[in-house]
């Protein structure tokens, strides 16, 4: 008898009214004593099964009402499914074309368990919206095969577009994580060509061979010092410090956001805000700030502020 059989059959046994002794659960089960202790830990510390010994009739039950029998072996309150129904929703959303498919068969189930629960499941794609911008395409087979090989630990060769030189390349890497962010899908690896840590955007990469080598193991220090260290997704080892001033107007915005785990900020007296970032690479951080026009003013360094005074000079020149 399989472990998740003989978990799905400790339901049955105690579901009834009656307390079952511990001897009758070792005998109907055909096991040993130290087989049903680590079952009864299992069931009540992993898989929080409601199950109490009643001293009065020297047995084990279940209490009643507190448990769901659609999923073998795994029970929910009526909060827990609308949890997971909620985040199986936003990552419909989030990317449809790459997890849709895979959460197709979970999402039956927890519907099945909502509708048993008196919950509404078709309102929840209702209520949520997730809205996207600058999101780029990502080819699903790439996206799988390049999770399947973080996930396994496996080195894998890339075919990849850099946006940067306009050039594309063939490269062994050895990822590390994958991560989402401001709307596309990026992973982290060890660059075996460049010997580095290196962050590439898989909608650049167009082929993804999973290879028998194990992957290269990098600590999650080293990763964050090579490409989460500075300002956004070129982040690496800093270079400087940028100082940036807003408009008392732009600050009630501003002064609630995140921009840098290791941020320094204060309010002036006439309301505006400084906000200090590390960074390293000042290509997104300089596209960040043309955005807030007028509303920011880089102070330090001098050369960002050059960049950002070139840039906004070109800009004009356009309208000219």
């Amino acid at each position: 008898m399989s472990e998740i059989v003989r978990l799905y059959k400790y339901k049955e046994l105690l579901l009834g009214k009656r307390a079952v002794p511990r001897h009758e659960l070792m005998e109907r089960l055909e096991i040993s004593e130290a087989t049903f202790k680590r079952d009864l830990a299992k069931l009540r510390d992993q898989l929080r099964v409601p199950i109490d010994f009643d001293r009065d009739q020297g047995g084990y039950l279940m209490r009643q009402g507190h448990i769901d029998t659609e999923l073998p072996g795994l029970w929910f309150s009526p909060e827990e499914v609308l949890s997971l129904v909620t985040i199986q929703q936003l990552l419909v959303q989030m990317e449809p074309g790459l997890l849709g498919p895979k959460l197709k068969p979970l999402q039956g189930r927890l519907t099945q368990l909502m509708e048993k629960h008196g919950l509404a499941g078709e309102d929840i794609a209702k209520r949520i919206r997730i809205v996207h911008a600058g999101k780029r395409a990502v080819i699903v087979k790439s996206f799988e095969e390049v999770a399947a090989a973080t996930l396994a630990r496996k080195r894998m060769r890339i075919t990849h577009y850099s946006r940067q030189n306009d050039k594309t390349t063939e490269r062994e890497v050895s990822p590390q994580r994958l991560v989402y962010y401001r709307d596309n899908w990026y992973v982290d690896a060890w660059c075996h060509l460049q010997d580095d840590v290196r962050c590439f955007s898989i909608d650049a990469i167009s082929r993804v061979s999973i290879l028998a080598t194990p992957a290269k193991e990098v600590s999650a220090k080293t990763i964050d010092q090579s490409v989460g260290e500075g300002y956004g997704i070129f982040g690496g080892s800093p270079k400087g410090w940028a100082k940036l001033l807003f408009t008392p107007e732009r600050a009630r915005w501003v002064a609630q956001e995140h921009w840098h785990p290791k941020q320094r900020s204060q309010t002036l007296a006439d309301g505006s805000y400084v906000l200090e970032i590390p960074y390293s690479d000042a290509r997104e951080l300089v596209g960040d700030l043309l955005r807030y026009g007028a509303d920011v003013e880089v102070l330090e360094p001098a050369e960002l502020r050059v960049r950002v005074h070139r840039a906004l000079l070109e800009a004009v020149g356009r309208y000219v």
